[in-house]
């Protein structure tokens, strides 16, 4: 199968700028880039589809380029409701250390920062050079700037377009580079430096963006309760993202397979047909896991975190170490075990709020220590364990030390 095909066939282009771009993308030989703003010191799950298209550039013969903007981190992409709160020029260079390193080590692209080509720019050299190619109808009448018009936008955001314009025309210049590729939600800039690099050399540049992959309510993915699922593992850890993705939803689960894996059409199809047989197996979302966390994270992490999710559905934390307790439940209340019994111990610390709503847990056995369920209210914890994790009901639980 041809690139583009392959890529229309995964869901992976919404919007092309030019026809003419599905024989080059088929050619093989382009150079092309994709950016980034370095808002945090790690990607998140939401950013990798985008990276993901870019290797799949790069297996078909494109040279990627990652832009890491050092420059337009400190200024800030504007949001469609309001303005991003600045960043402190400290913190956008530990960011673009942490993106630099984490790129280099997952997909060997080459990296630049569009800081080294603007930090020399004047104000007087900014207006005559760029925004004299910048009609403000022309601006306003962009998507993102448009929905910002009620509620205001600030100058600065406002020229955030002319930066990412000015950033294709340097690239362009510089590295031959003939391509940028985004989220739909960057169409906006990216047809800004077609257009700049068209006023400024009479040559031709391409866009190509994909949609934001969503769930089935229009939530990005990833995103849970405003987290991100960061690819980093010392950040959201290998089993925090095989939870994630082994309760994906079933409506959505090949198209984000078709998304984020490089399994071949035959393959998938060949899933597609066996989860619709046997939904209840869940075997799309094991695939889905396997193959991020994998790439991600290596095998082992896939194998531990699966292990470790096993071990927690058949109830058998006995056979958690140390280590993977750490893992599990770092985010779950960490509480001193002073030795008493359940009826002081829970309620001195909360877990309960009375003797008769612990007797009533009690009597339901929906108490369980360490993945075995007690009924008596004098039971007092092994104080031999490191850790004794206490669950109450079906989904909360307490790590007592």
């Amino acid at each position: 199968m041809k690139l583009y095909d392959d890529l229309v066939w995964r869901g992976l282009i919404q919007e092309i700028s030019d026809p003419k771009l599905i024989d080059l993308l088929n050619a093989g030989g382009l150079t092309f880039y994709i950016g980034t703003d370095p808002t945090a010191d790690s990607l998140h799950i939401g950013h990798l589809s985008s990276f993901l298209i870019s290797k799949r550039l790069k297996d078909y013969g494109h040279n990627p380029i990652l832009l890491i903007g050092g420059a337009t981190g400190l200024i800030g992409d504007p949001k469609p409701s309001n303005e991003r709160p600045m960043i402190s020029k400290d913190v956008v260079e530990k960011n673009v250390l942490g993106l630099t390193k984490q790129v280099k080590e997952l997909f060997g692209f080459e990296i630049v920062n569009n800081y080294d080509w603007c930090k020399d720019i004047n104000m007087l050299d900014f207006l005559r050079d760029y925004g004299k190619y910048f009609n403000v109808n022309y601006m306003l009448d962009k998507d993102i700037i448009r929905r910002r018009m009620e509620t205001g936008i600030t100058y600065t955001e406002f020229s955030y377009m002319i930066i990412q314009a000015l950033d294709f025309l340097h690239l362009f210049e510089t590295k031959n580079c003939t391509l940028e590729v985004a989220g739909s939600d960057q169409w906006g800039n990216i047809t800004a430096g077609i257009e700049l690099i068209r006023k400024k050399t009479g040559k031709d540049a391409y866009g190509l963006i994909m949609p934001l992959i969503t769930d089935s309510n229009g939530v990005k993915f990833g995103k849970t309760e405003g987290n991100a699922l960061w690819l980093d593992e010392s950040k959201t850890s290998s089993y925090q993202l095989y939870q994630y993705l082994i309760n994906v939803e079933d409506s959505e689960v090949i198209r984000y397979i078709k998304a984020y894996t490089f399994l071949s059409k035959e393959e998938i199809e060949k899933i597609e047909v066996e989860f619709k047989e046997h939904p209840e197996t869940r075997c799309a979302q094991k695939v889905l896991a396997r193959e991020i966390i994998t790439f991600l994270h290596g095998q082992n992490s896939f194998e531990r975190a699966e292990k470790i999710s096993q071990l927690l559905f058949s109830g058998k934390i006995d056979e958690l170490s140390d280590n993977e307790i750490d893992d599990v439940f770092k985010d779950a209340p960490k509480l001193k075990n002073d030795n008493t019994p359940l009826n002081e111990l829970l309620i001195a610390t909360s877990v309960c709020s009375s003797r008769r709503e612990l007797r009533e847990l009690l009597n339901a056995n929906a108490i369980l220590i360490n993945g075995k369920v007690v009924n008596d209210e004098n039971y007092v914890l092994d104080s031999n364990r490191k850790y004794n994790i206490i669950r109450k009901g079906k989904k909360k639980y307490f790590v007592f030390y």
